[in-house]
């Protein structure tokens, strides 16, 4: 599997302050992010991949979401992951 428990953990430890810390929301972030790189990855190759492609659009909007909640509480925080994590700033204004 391309994601197992100890890089689950190491995602958490570096984006989430502690690894058993799994709500944060830079956590989650990071976690959707490296799932969303290795889903593109995929269908690269298996363009014709209809499911995979469902779940990675699901998977950006939940991401999405997270960051539009960062976003609204700590803007800060929300320039931190963005930076650290080299995204876009997707959310221009609410």
């Amino acid at each position: 599997m391309y994601l197992s428990t100890e890089k689950k953990a190491e995602i958490f430890k570096t984006h989430g302050e502690v690894e058993t810390n799994t709500g944060s929301a830079e956590g989650q972030v990071a976690l959707f992010t490296y799932r969303i790189a290795h889903l593109t990855e995929h269908l690269k190759k298996n363009r014709k991949d209809f499911s995979t492609q469902l779940s990675l659009q699901k998977l950006v909007g939940k991401r999405r979401g997270i960051l539009a909640y960062l976003y609204k509480k700590d803007i800060t925080r929300y320039r931190a992951i963005i930076k650290a994590l080299s995204l876009r700033d997707i959310i221009k204004s609410l």
